[in-house]
């Protein structure tokens, strides 16, 4: 995968309570009163890398740095305002292709999901209990047979990551999802993604744990502004973060 000096801009509505509402809009119409001004932030700025099959690839960065971001434009989600992004295969941002719908139980969420990523019904029927053990859904009762608005949002997060982690990506994109539930999950996510990396497929984590970067991921992006401050072994990365987060307080 190749990412190209990539710039992601977002046009946004001026400052105002309710400016973007419809009822904002149709009282404009009525007063004849001008659309406010757009403004834009420019939350991408120029970034370029290759990723390679089997890496694991860490995202790093302090809040608002363009992590999560590229990962959307790089599922596609998000234009790119110049430069362009090459996949050799179908990415898969983590929570976009396993669509859960709230009003459904967890079970129907699973095979809609599985069905979403192109599997076919002997498929998820072969690994559909495999999926409900890995999330520990079940762990303290029947939950899987209760509507997804039931679940908190940590049990949202790993059933989200064990339908995505059933099927072998060629681009997977996970973004916090091993920082959700406890050690026993998160031991569980990252023996799955390290799976993952050794059947041939690309991994990106974006994370504030340190830790889960460490554990999981070779290699490290920092993105600091929108732009890269650095990028390599994700130790050598890590550290330099660290020592710039700290220097920050």
């Amino acid at each position: 995968m190749v990412v190209d000096d990539v710039h992601i801009v977002y046009k946004i509505y001026g400052s105002g309570a309710g400016r973007g509402s419809a009822t904002s809009a149709l009282s404009r119409i009525v007063r004849r009163k001008a659309s406010p001004a757009l403004s834009e932030v420019h939350a991408v700025r120029g970034i370029s890398f290759t990723a390679y099959k089997g890496e694991a690839i860490g995202l790093i960065g302090s809040n608002g740095s363009g992590k999560s971001t590229t990962l959307a434009a790089v599922a596609g989600l998000l234009p790119t305002a110049s430069g362009a992004i090459y996949t050799d295969g179908q990415p898969s941002l983590l929570g976009v292709n396993a669509a859960m719908m709230n009003d459904l139980t967890g079970e129907r969420n699973v095979v809609l999901g599985c069905l979403a990523m192109g599997m076919s019904y002997a498929e998820v029927r072969e690994r559909y209990q495999g999926i409900v053990d890995f999330s520990g859904i079940n762990e303290r009762g029947d939950f899987i047979s209760l509507p997804m608005r039931t679940y908190s949002s940590g049990m949202g997060a790993r059933l989200r990551f064990s339908i995505a982690a059933a099927k072998t990506h060629d681009v997977l994109l996970i973004d916090e999802a091993l920082s959700t539930g406890d050690a026993s999950f998160q031991r569980r996510s990252e023996a799955r993604i390290k799976e993952l990396r050794e059947e041939a497929g690309t991994v990106f984590l974006v994370s504030h744990s340190s830790k889960s970067i460490r554990d999981t991921c070779d290699r490290t992006i920092w993105l600091e502004h929108g732009v890269i401050r650095a990028d390599g072994p994700t130790d050598e990365i890590v550290e330099a973060y660290e020592s710039y987060m700290k220097d920050r307080k």
